[in-house]
């Protein structure tokens, strides 16, 4: 572990050398490189040079226990050398998890879509109040939330939304949540007061940048047409509607929310873009299995995750067996208690994969 650790330091130093180089702080793309990879890294280096600046203080004050003190300056040295070894074993555990594979999307941005699946209006309604929980928690992390394509129902659910949380370290908490909800609940269309179940599905994708997919103009096709829906006389007359076509993936994004076609097709890009990116990052993953078996939350997107259920004030997340008697708060947005678990989980899970021997 000490090896790594040491190594990581080297880097560390390596990349403030770097990034005052005149070449490297001309070329933007290398810059931003360079900085990103010291920030991500630059946590460990901190506690790991306070756990060798400990562990000299420790082997000093032994070396003096060694030398003729008066009784009292030996009792001082005593007590200091005890706080001292007290604070090892937690610098240990944390420089273990620190050393834990970082995701390299933690940072990121997220664009998320939610789905009504199964259970027609009331898995529309459903859809709207999971939009509303993500939305109070983002709120609360002080991050923006921007809707980029909604598909509302009559009632006030969702067909369809889609929309971006851009705050530092979004796609660290929401990645956990891909996958189907399921909600059981007595529905307001419901008037015998029986409870139904319902689901709603979830994705969610880091925001990918230009730098990090270049998609080639010649592997998109762009399709201008007219926008249905809600819009006056505008939908008849303009033609502002686009959808584009990732051709080598077959990934495909239609956006018409905007009156302005250039405002459509830089949403659809973006979200394109994520899509793309998405689906190449889940294609890479399938080949890892040992890397999918210690991750939570990263499979197979059609698996129930979770449960919601209003008339026990219950929620039970299936892939750690975490139950929590506060739906009415989670639901609420106070999500701190799931999100916990889940990165609890997934970090214990890679600290064993760390700690297996290697053949």
């Amino acid at each position: 572990m000490f090896d790594r650790l040491q190594a990581v330091e080297d880097r560390y130093e390596r990349l403030n050398e770097l990034l005052s180089d005149p070449d490297v702080v001309s070329d933007n793309k290398k810059l931003a490189q360079y900085s990103k990879e010291q920030s991500d890294i630059q946590e460990t280096v901190e506690v790991y040079r306070e756990y060798k600046s400990i562990k000299e203080q420790i082997t000093d004050a032994k070396e003096m226990l060694d030398e003729k003190l008066d009784p009292d300056m030996k009792e001082m040295v005593k007590e200091e050398l005890k706080e001292l070894e007290v604070q090892v074993p937690g610098l240990e555990e944390h420089l273990k998890v620190l050393l834990i594979p970082k995701d390299p999307n933690d940072s990121k941005n997220v664009i998320m879509e939610i789905r009504g699946a199964a259970g027609g209006d009331e898995a529309a309604l459903f859809a709207n109040s999971l939009f509303r929980m993500y939305s109070k928690y983002a709120e609360t992390q002080g991050w923006k939330i921007e809707v980029m394509n909604a598909n509302p129902t009559e009632l006030g659910g969702y067909k369809e939304i889609v929309f971006m949380i851009n705050g530092q370290g979004a796609y660290s908490k929401f990645k956990y949540e891909s996958g189907a909800h399921r909600v059981q609940r007595v529905p307001e269309t419901e008037s015998q007061g029986r409870v139904h179940t319902s689901t709603s599905t979830v994705v969610v994708m880091p925001e990918a940048e230009e730098v990090e997919l270049d998609l080639q103009e010649k592997d998109i096709r762009v399709d201008i047409y007219h926008a249905s829906g809600a819009g006056g006389q505008h939908v008849n007359k303009t033609a502002s509607a686009v959808r584009m076509t990732h051709i080598p993936t077959g990934v495909v994004v239609a956006m018409q929310d905007e009156r302005s076609q250039l405002k459509n097709r830089e949403k659809a890009m973006k979200i394109l873009r994520a899509r793309v990116y998405d689906k190449l990052q889940q294609e890479a993953q399938s080949e890892y299995d040992a890397e999918r078996k210690s991750a939570v939350g990263t499979g197979d997107r059609s698996e129930r995750i979770r449960t919601y259920n209003y008339p026990q004030n219950r929620v039970t997340d299936h892939r750690i067996g975490l139950t929590i008697q506060k739906l009415d708060q989670i639901i609420e947005g106070k999500l701190d208690e799931v999100f916990d678990a889940l990165i609890m989980e997934e970090q214990a899970k890679k600290l064993d994969q760390l700690n297996e021997p290697r053949m």
